[in-house]
């Protein structure tokens, strides 16, 4: 009996390939891609599964590509010579509201944790939409509306389990496997099929936050970021500079006009609100103004779900300047383009930068802005001018020779130097020798294996 048989035995029917009957409804993601199916899905549910069917990929010789809970922009599939494992029913989440502490299984989503945790009062950080996946966006950073409080989702890691590539399971955490722990946070899924996370909880009875929609203009642009980094450390922001696009939440009259969108969240006392949003509330007569109590994970909407799939384009990096003249480059960008585009900024500072640049493998945190700029278009013909834009655009921004590891929309050799810098990559390499010396876990933003030294 081959491996995959046995596999198929194992699963009990989780075990799927390209002629059975809603295979495209298993394989399809939210975002568009252009690679070819894998040979089959094992969708797994235990710790044990997860085992199996790493070292029956292994005996058949296939590749393996992991789909966690969530949405990613670059996509995974190891094609028609890989497996795909589907763990998005190890989605079980538990709060333990007196240790502050959080469980999350490898397929559990944002939201889902959010919820429970807000249940309690407690929070922890992760970005800005409830669909993504808690172990895929802790592996790669997680700058969000409670970073610049609590820091990075990857510095309220405190452990996680593994699969490593052999099928043995480990548990890493300060203590045990403690260089692996090390690359986990930061290095996405190079080392291994995390299965679940062990993090810490903040409490947060709720936040008062929302959207501010303003006229762009780079005085307005460059100031609202620095109001941000000016901010106590309970103040997030995410600004967004777009044409608006006929969505339900903006008014019919802002469709098709430039605008500025301010997704703002302060995670301190209440009473205090008024006071730190007023620097954001100086900018200018709102459009739109939304802001007010809500719990955090109302916070995790995200941007509408677009129709259609959407191929997504995307260039991340990391500045330290936002002038007004940056600011003006910017918004010519976006409001001359040919397609659909869009400027993401993060402002970071706060608690993220009190974490030494070395104790994850993220290796931006020294930077006082996260910046990305988007073209995703739903037309495959279309791709060429978007990805042209792109690249401009992130050039013109400076936001080349760094990248955000979660937010690339391709996989390139290029973009993993982009994303660790400065020794980190090396020392990602040697990590991976150890843990996955035959790069089985390459389907991602891959870090291949330091070479064996002499005798090695």
């Amino acid at each position: 009996m081959t491996a995959l048989a046995h596999l198929e035995r194992a699963l009990t029917g989780r075990l799927h390939r390209p002629d059975a009957d809603g295979f495209a409804e298993l394989t399809a993601r939210e975002f568009a891609a252009l690679d070819d199916p894998p040979a089959a899905v094992a969708q797994v549910r235990t710790t044990a599964e997860v085992v199996a069917a790493v070292r029956g990929a292994r005996e058949a010789g296939l590749s393996v590509a992991v789909r966690s809970g969530g949405h990613s922009y670059a996509h995974h599939s190891a094609g028609p010579r890989g497996l795909v494992l589907d763990v998005r029913g190890l989605d079980s989440v538990s709060i333990d509201p007196d240790a502050l502490v959080g469980h999350a299984g490898g397929g559990a989503t944002a939201g889902a944790y959010s919820r429970a945790a807000g249940e309690h009062g407690l929070a922890t950080g992760f970005g800005d939409a409830g669909t993504v996946g808690v172990a895929g966006i802790a592996l790669g950073g997680g700058i969000g509306f409670l970073s610049r409080r609590d820091g990075l989702t990857v510095d309220n890691v405190l452990a996680a389990e593994v699969v490593l590539a052999d099928g043995s399971v480990v548990t890493a955490d300060p203590e045990h496997h403690p260089d692996l722990f090390w690359a986990l946070r930061g290095g996405g899924g190079n080392f291994g099929v995390v299965t679940s996370l062990t993090l810490r909880l903040h409490p947060t009875s709720a936040v008062t936050g929302g959207m501010l929609v303003l006229e762009p203009t780079p005085e307005r642009l460059a100031a609202a970021n620095q109001a941000v980094l000016d901010a106590a450390d309970g103040l997030s922001a995410m600004i967004n500079l777009l044409v608006a696009p006929p969505a339900p939440f903006l008014p019919e009259s802002l469709h098709g006009r430039p605008i500025m969108l301010v997704l703002v969240c302060w995670s301190g006392p209440e009473a205090d609100a008024a006071e730190a949003l007023a620097p954001l509330r100086a900018l200018g007569q709102p459009l739109v103004d939304d802001i007010g109590p809500r719990a955090y994970a109302d916070m995790l909407q995200g941007p509408p779900r677009s129709p259609q799939p959407l191929h997504p384009v995307m260039r991340t990096g990391f500045t330290d300047r936002l002038d007004e003249q940056w600011a003006a480059t910017a918004i010519e960008a976006v409001t001359t383009a040919r397609t659909f585009t869009a400027l993401n900024l993060r402002p970071m500072g706060g608690a993220i930068a009190r974490v030494p640049v070395d104790a994850t493998a993220f290796a931006h945190r020294h930077h006082a802005v996260m910046a990305s700029v988007a073209a995703p278009t739903p037309d495959v013909t279309a791709l060429p001018t978007a990805q042209a834009w792109a690249d401009a655009t992130a050039g013109s921004l400076g936001l080349v020779g760094a990248g955000y590891m979660n937010f690339m929309s391709e996989r390139t050799a290029d973009d993993v130097v982009a994303a660790y810098p400065g020794g980190i990559l090396e020392r990602l390499r040697e990590v991976k020798r150890t843990y996955d010396p035959g790069n089985v876990f390459r389907y991602n933003h891959n870090v291949t294996p330091a070479p064996a030294g002499p005798g090695g």
